[in-house]
């Protein structure tokens, strides 16, 4: 584009020239300059609005895509003539008050009668005989303690006035010092990993409750634990990998010996750390999820998850989006690209291309009411 540079009192002469209709011959070259320089300001605007659209949904989450939100059009002024046949959807059961058999994890206690036992007469009419019914009454008391509890055995000391040996009482199972069972090394690890209970937190829980439990001694002993299931988690390896379907992913990761390590690392050599979430699902009923955190990318952990598949087993289907890192090309598998993030990519174009995009998400509609359609079919089918 050509740069023209003009004066403030150049542009009013040109629009009085504008207005009267006196126009000269170097006013088109102007004119089509400021035209220009319109289309490519309105360009830039357009992209900065869906960049910074962007970035307030990564920084505060996008609130909804649903189409009748994005397209800004009530279900009645939808064009799709798309319906599915489902079933009437039925109450699913599980809403409402837990029984007692819920209650799988408390500790149980029968409490037989005062005074009736079995087959005593019955005190209310002299002829009948008493019998133990089945199912007995239940209550169920809640009480609060700290996710790890602690029993202290005070062991008696015995002191001889004469010869001064002492004879201390042996603890149940020879236990000295301070030990922590499977039990407690399993909670901790579950509270960390499977709950997201950051040990800084659960260290001053088990403070204010009076059972210590610092951080550092919670990292030591959940490494301790893990070594103990090492073999349990090469068998769910192994058995990942003969999955029908694979999903992968991959996420940022802080790892602190990495971060040390990159300080002296070249611009050449790999600085990234990453956790890649596996799920890989067997049959109708069975999913595995494995995570590998390190500098290796989702297709290179998918690659050597793929060495332990059974080599007469099928391609199984990988599902996963369509960043090249994600794949392994070395193995044989049936790709399946992620829908989502191509179509959030419209999402965030529909008030620059209103028509195109509208045609292109009310057409990705289509196979997401199939497959909400297939989906609510095999719940139904589970229920009856």
């Amino acid at each position: 584009m050509e740069k023209i540079k003009i004066t403030p009192e150049e542009i009013d002469a040109l629009l009085e020239r504008v207005e009267s209709g006196n126009l000269q011959s170097q006013d088109a070259a102007i004119i089509r300059s400021m035209a220009n320089a319109i289309v490519v300001l309105s360009q830039a605007v357009n992209d900065k609005a869906t960049s910074i659209k962007r970035l307030l949904a990564m920084v505060f989450g996008s609130k909804t895509e649903k189409k009748q939100t994005v397209l800004k059009q009530t279900p009645q002024d939808e064009t799709s003539s798309f319906k599915p046949d489902t079933p009437e959807k039925k109450k699913i059961k599980g809403h409402g008050r837990k029984s007692a058999d819920d209650f799988t994890g408390a500790d149980r206690t029968f409490i037989p009668h005062e005074t009736l036992t079995h087959k005593d007469p019955c005190p209310l009419c002299p002829k009948g005989k008493l019998y133990k019914l089945k199912n007995p009454g239940c209550v169920i008391c809640l009480n609060g303690q700290a996710p790890l509890k602690a029993t202290l055995y005070e062991l008696e000391k015995l002191r001889c006035n004469l010869c001064g040996n002492v004879f201390t009482a042996s603890a149940p199972d020879n236990k000295t010092g301070k030990q922590y069972d499977e039990s407690a090394m399993a909670m901790i690890a579950l509270l960390k990993y499977g709950f997201g209970f950051p040990w800084y937190r659960l260290e001053k829980l088990q403070e204010c409750l009076g059972i210590p439990l610092p951080a550092s001694t919670q990292w030591e002993k959940t490494e301790t634990g893990a070594n103990l299931i090492y073999p349990a988690f090469d068998e769910l390896i192994r058995q990942g990998a003969q999955g029908d379907i694979i999903h992968n992913d991959d996420t940022t990761m802080k790892i602190l010996d990495l971060i040390k390590e990159n300080k002296g690392r070249t611009k050449e050599e790999r600085t990234g750390m990453f956790t890649t979430g596996i799920i890989s699902k067997i049959g109708e009923d069975k999913q595995i999820a494995l995570f590998y955190t390190g500098r290796n990318h989702a297709g290179e952990n998918i690659a050597s998850l793929y060495q332990k598949r059974d080599k007469d087993k099928n391609p199984p289907v990988q599902m996963c989006d369509a960043l090249s890192r994600n794949t392994a090309s070395d193995f044989n598998t049936i790709l399946s690209n992620c829908l989502t993030h191509a179509r959030r990519n419209f999402v965030q174009i529909v008030e620059n291309f209103p028509d195109e995009c509208r045609y292109v998400i009310e057409s990705l509609a289509k196979v997401y009411e199939v497959y909400s359609a297939h989906i609510n079919l095999d719940r139904f089918a589970l229920i009856d």
